[in-house]
Formats: C-alpha cells, sequence, structure tokens
C-alpha cells in the first residue's frame, strides 16, 4: 500500500482526512503544500489541476474531496474502525451529518478567515458568519441530544468532519453555555486521540490564522 496526501496540518479539510487515516493507523506519506516545497506544490497541481486540498494518491490514482476521500479508504483501505455503517440508512444519516459540518460548520467558519486574509484585512463579513454559525449550533444542539457521536453510537466519517469544523468554528464564533450537549460533543472530539494528534501536529502553524488563534485548545 503506498498513500500519498497532499495538503497541510493546519488545513480543515486535510485535518479531516488525517483523523480517518489515524483511526485505522494506515501508514501515508504526508508532502506538505506551501512555498518551501515547490515540487510537492507541482506534482498536487499535476494530480489535481483545480488545486484544492487535500488529494490523496493511492497507488498512482489521484482521489479528491475529503468525504471521497474518507468513502474511498472505506473501500479499499478498511480496518477495525468503520467509518460507514453497512446499514443503509445509517450510512445515510452519516452521510447526511458529513455534509452538515461541512456545508453550515465549516463553510461559513471559513469566510471570516478568508476575508481577513485579503490584503485590505477587511472582516465585514463576520457577523453574518455568526449569525449562520449561531442557528447551525441550535440545530446541532437539538440533533445530538441523545447521542454520543454525530449519528449515533459510533464514530464514523461525519465525526471525522465535525472536529475540525467545530474546532475552528469555535475560534470564530465561540459555542455559548447554552448549547452544552455541543459543546460536551466538542470536548468528546477534542479528546479523541485521532483528533488530538491532528491537532497536536498543526499546532506549531497556529500563527498562521489570520483572526489570531486564541490560548486554548
Amino acid at each position: 500500500m503506498s498513500l500519498v496526501l497532499y495538503g497541510h496540518p493546519f488545513s480543515s479539510y486535510c485535518q479531516k482526512v488525517e483523523i480517518a487515516l489515524y483511526e485505522n493507523a494506515l501508514p501515508f506519506e504526508l508532502r506538505m503544500l506551501g512555498p518551501e516545497h515547490p515540487r510537492h506544490t507541482e506534482e498536487w497541481s499535476e494530480a489535481w489541476p483545480l488545486k484544492k486540498m487535500p488529494v490523496l494518491v493511492d497507488a498512482g490514482r489521484a482521489v479528491v474531496e475529503s468525504s471521497i476521500i474518507i468513502e474511498h479508504l472505506h473501500l479499499h483501505h478498511r480496518g477495525p474502525v468503520s467509518l460507514l455503517p453497512a446499514d443503509p440508512a445509517g450510512a445515510l444519516e452519516v452521510r447526511f451529518m458529513d455534509r452538515f459540518f461541512d456545508q453550515h460548520v465549516m463553510t461559513p467558519m471559513q469566510v471570516p478567515v478568508f476575508e481577513a486574509l485579503r490584503p485590505d484585512g477587511r472582516v465585514d463579513a463576520a457577523r453574518e458568519a455568526a449569525q449562520a454559525l449561531e442557528i447551525a449550533y441550535a440545530w446541532l444542539e437539538r440533533r445530538l441530544a441523545g447521542r454520543t457521536w454525530a449519528a449515533g453510537d459510533a464514530f464514523g466519517m461525519a465525526d471525522c468532519a465535525a472536529a475540525p469544523s467545530l474546532f475552528y468554528a469555535d475560534w470564530i464564533h465561540r459555542i455559548g453555555a447554552h448549547f452544552p450537549t455541543l459543546r460536551a460533543y466538542r470536548t468528546r472530539l477534542i479528546a479523541r486521540p485521532s483528533f488530538a494528534r491532528a491537532v497536536e501536529e498543526a499546532r506549531p502553524y497556529r500563527s498562521l490564522f489570520p483572526l489570531g488563534a486564541p490560548d486554548r485548545d
């Protein structure tokens, strides 16, 4: 088996895939993207001209989009931790929650970050992002009631998406005390060894967070 992951430890979507890899102790080579690694950038661009990270190369085949990468690992490199249940209805719930975290937590969280990276440093979208996240938090507070993980009792692909989503979203717009279920879920995610490893590997790059990384987590 030869797995190569093109990405960066501080990237939320790269962390999502790393969690899946770490859950099943799948060996892989991380080829970090950045100006200090021009050869990696060239290989990444050749593998995926849209230049979005992460990209997984498995025995010469490029697999893109974080959810698809995790599904690929589930199909071709399955380990003891099944990230998708065999039951079709259960798998559909996992996929739905995966999309919810990507679309309704990760996406609004990234808006003020991307604005802060603009040359003029404007963050006009911060209030809009906070409003969107507050709505998502309220929905999750109800949805997660009685659940240990995103889709039930088993850790899966949706939790791979939830971990970096909620980790960084809380930096943008704090998950308030009026969402105790969601706060407890975020705490469980941070304690999960696979995500804890991803967090530690990303820690040296916190200065890259354009809004200023908080002194916590």
